[in-house]
């Protein structure tokens, strides 16, 4: 079939680093093609080429047999390319209609916008209430906004970047539907994800980046995942690692953790009660927006919890801030990289001592030790494989997955007793999230807690002694991970409990 899009040798480079040399690629109307590839290979650069936001510095791209040059995001639009980022850009405290109607470049009236918004999301099974305030939508409807939003534009490219990585699996099976539905319209998809059996199941083609260039191409079904993955990395996939044994003392215990949120759309604790033994990882699964990031606050000493609600080991630190639950050997990493987790603007090393300054000495009596601290980046950086230039390299120049990489590195590095990680390989390819697993695990099994908060639910089956899920706040009894099916999580995940839940086994 023709190509809707052609790419022929299109190259493009930062200083010290070649994003992409020369790649070439067709993508077909009413094709579904999956872009590959680890952190760092090129494909967010590529895709903002497409999208108008970046320029190649040589090379081309046709549309429909014409030059396309896209000079910004609106050009793109008007050529009929429309983007989903994995990153939405939504205002909470705005209407469904009115985020929508900012991104368009002539919105027509609020009625008829209203109109057109119902009529859309439904023709697509993707219901939405275009007065409803943004604050209060779950993460999958605010996804169907970003959607719908592009679906107004009449798209011939759709451009989805890790559409996947917030949703439950009934919502994930609504999004693919979307799609299909839109691909036998003709509308040709260029989908990015690193969940590698959502590829074989959607995608009709796959183009493999390393390196910033084009290794292969395949038919994904024809591939298994871990073919996809090694496909990708250019050597074998390390296999699983083994869950520990969990027959340790108690770590970490919550009793009745009640935690009232100051975000006005956020989600209050209600009566959380877990006990974490020495030797286990506790798997936490629920969709965005359920209260991880509250109980992760709770956790880490961000906010403080009532006497007697806290414990790790027999020490009560429910009083106690984020310094001196670290010195006592409960480390945090949040889900938010960049300001949260990371300063941007600060070197990797730096980031380093802002965490790592006590429980790795990184400093005496008020100096910091310059050496030490970047000895220390140094060997995150080394074992973790982070694909920067140097420790001296600033956070926010770092992809997202190398950076994740990092963060989660520098964690587990300082041998804490107790760790909590919220979506520990958000972003990351699937090399560097089986590098993070293992970690995750052999932490466990050297006699550490582990806690992990996670969307994907393969995960949580990969590395999870027990798991639980987070729903409104609230945390279902821990099971053993062998007794319940992905099918019911998810149900468990989208608010559906008791005997409805447990007929799926």
């Amino acid at each position: 079939m023709t190509a809707l899009l052609s790419i022929r040798e299109l190259t493009k480079s930062y200083p010290g680093v070649l994003a992409n040399d020369a790649v070439s690629f067709g993508l077909a109307p009413g094709e579904i093609h999956a872009l590959l590839g680890e952190n760092g290979a090129g494909k967010s650069t590529l895709v903002k080429m497409i999208y108008g936001l970046v320029r190649p510095d040589s090379g081309r791209m046709m549309l429909d047999g014409e030059a396309f040059t896209p000079a910004n995001p609106q050009a793109a639009r008007a050529a009929g390319v429309a983007m989903v980022f994995q990153h939405f850009s939504l205002f909470e405290a705005m209407s469904v209609a009115e985020n929508i109607a900012l991104g368009m470049a002539n919105a027509p009236g609020r009625r008829d916008l209203s109109e057109r918004i119902r009529t859309i999301s439904t023709a697509y099974g993707l219901p939405l209430d275009p007065e409803r305030m943004v604050g209060t939508l779950s993460v999958g409807e605010r996804q169907r906004v970003e959607i719908v939003r592009c679906l107004l534009q009449n798209p011939r490219i759709l451009i989805m970047d890790e559409p996947t990585s917030v949703l439950t699996p009934q919502e994930v099976e609504i999004l693919f539907g979307t799609l299909r539905r839109l691909s036998e319209e003709g509308v040709a998809i260029l989908y990015i994800s690193h969940k590698l059996e959502e590829i074989r199941s959607l995608c009709s083609a796959a183009t493999i980046l390393r390196g910033g260039r084009v290794v292969d191409t395949c038919t994904p079904s024809q591939k298994s995942a871990r073919e996809l993955a090694e496909m990708m990395i250019g050597s074998a996939l390390a296999q699983p690692p083994e869950r520990p044994e969990t027959t340790g003392e108690p770590m970490l215990t919550l009793t009745g953790l009640n935690m009232a949120t100051e975000d006005h759309f956020g989600i209050s604790l209600k009566d959380i009660t877990l006990t974490v033994l020495a030797g286990e990882v506790i798997g936490i699964a629920g969709v965005a927006g359920n209260g991880q990031d509250e109980l992760l606050l709770a956790l880490s000493g961000e906010t403080k919890s009532a006497p007697g609600q806290i414990m790790l080991g027999e020490t009560d630190i429910g009083a106690l801030g984020p310094n001196q639950r670290r010195n006592l050997g409960l480390l945090a990493a949040p889900e938010e990289r960049l300001g949260h987790a990371a300063a941007p603007d600060m070197s990797l090393t730096e980031n380093a001592l802002l965490s790592g300054a006590t429980r790795e000495r990184l400093a005496w009596q008020g100096f910091i030790k310059p050496v030490t601290t970047a000895n220390f980046a140094r060997a995150i950086i080394a074992r973790f494989d982070v694909r920067t230039p140097g420790p001296e390299t600033a956070a926010k120049a770092l992809s997202g997955g190398n950076l994740q990489k990092f963060l989660m590195g520098r964690e587990i590095l300082q041998r804490p007793r107790v760790l909590v990680v919220n979506q520990p390989t958000w972003g990351v390819d699937a090399h560097a999230a089986a590098t993070i697993r293992a970690a995750l695990v052999q932490l466990a099994a050297d006699g550490a807690g582990v806690i992990v908060i996670s969307q994907d639910l393969d995960e949580l089956m990969e590395v999870s002694n027990r798991f639980a899920v987070l729903n409104m706040g609230a945390l279902s009894d821990p099971q053993p991970v062998g007794e319940v099916s992905v099918e019911k999580i998810g149900l468990m995940m989208g608010g559906v409990h008791g005997e409805v839940a447990d007929a799926h086994p």
